[in-house]
């Protein structure tokens, strides 16, 4: 693991085995008007990680109408989602919202791109702060989830934020 500075005000520890992403992976990965503050993959870009600055504003206080919320949006996203952990952990004096899940999106048969469904080992964690919702969020292929399952919690873990943000 090594300490990573991402921008001005995040660092957490990063295994050497995630590398920067590039502007393309980046394009392909998160087809958004806001890019990541930082994004990561490995060799064979089947882990990744992220942290985002998401547009739903939160007050720090809302932490459990947040929460519910973040949960709900989960279940929207995928088809089928197999929670794993959901708790509010404080990790460096701040409180993080946590759910790790196995997800999966199902393929469409009668698609020429996406018939296979999509099945995916997430770790996201949310920290509201000045009014902004940080997501820090990893996601491998389930064949990976053992490998990385320890190695993410401990990067997690690990996340210093500085109040200015």
């Amino acid at each position: 693991m090594v300490k990573t500075k991402i921008g001005d005000s995040i660092t957490m520890m990063i295994p050497n085995t995630l590398y920067p992403m590039s502007v393309d992976d980046i394009a392909r990965r998160y087809p958004s008007v806001r890019k990541p503050l930082g994004a990561y993959t490995n060799d064979s870009r089947l882990a990744d990680f992220s942290i985002n600055v998401s547009a739903t504003r939160w007050r720090s206080q809302d932490v459990a109408m947040a929460k519910d919320f973040f949960k709900a949006s989960l279940f929207n996203l995928f088809d089928r989602v197999s929670m794993i952990q959901e708790e509010v952990k404080e990790i460096n004096g701040k409180q993080y919202i946590v759910y790790e899940f196995d997800s999966r999106i199902n393929g469409d048969p009668s698609s020429l791109e996406s018939k296979d469904p999509i099945m995916r080992y997430n770790y996201v964690q949310y920290l509201l702060i000045n009014g902004k919702t940080l997501v820090f969020g990893f996601n491998c292929h389930p064949r990976l989830k053992e490998e990385w399952q320890p190695v993410v919690e401990e990067m997690m873990a690990s996340a210093k934020v500085k109040d200015n943000i």
